[in-house]
């Protein structure tokens, strides 16, 4: 049974640092690209950033670049969201997710839901001002 499991989230303040994880199993999750959306009340779930199979190209919604970083750890099945400088508008329930195709060639951003097949049960990050 293939499971991610998301942790990590909590209640920050303005201008605060917060880092998600999301833990793998059931699955060789080093062959895929990951990604981290978030979806907060009342809208669609959003790409947030993504990571090829290897870790060595990442890409990010225009709206966090520069101040999250994605990364991930394939001996331990461990994919990473480091979120600095938060912002009310970064309060959202975050979710990894796996990719479809294994090897996925890194020429390819896949920045749509549709191109992922696990999803976890997401981690709520909040802030306030």
């Amino acid at each position: 049974q293939v499971q991610l499991v998301e942790s990590g989230g909590g209640l920050m303040q303005v201008g605060g640092s917060l880092r998600i994880s999301c833990a793998g199993s059931g699955r060789t999750f080093s062959g895929y690209a990951m990604a981290w959306f978030r979806q907060s009340a009342g809208k669609e779930r959003e790409f947030v950033a993504g990571i090829s199979w290897n870790g060595g190209v990442t890409y990010y919604a225009e709206a966090v670049k520069g101040r999250f970083t994605i990364s991930r750890n394939n001996a331990k099945n461990r994919v990473f969201l480091q979120m600095n400088t938060l912002k009310p508008d970064d309060t959202a329930v975050y979710f990894c997710a796996s990719g479809r195709t294994p090897l996925e060639t890194e020429a390819v951003q896949l920045t749509s839901i549709n191109e992922y097949s696990y999803w976890g049960q997401g981690t709520q990050v909040t802030v306030s001002s």
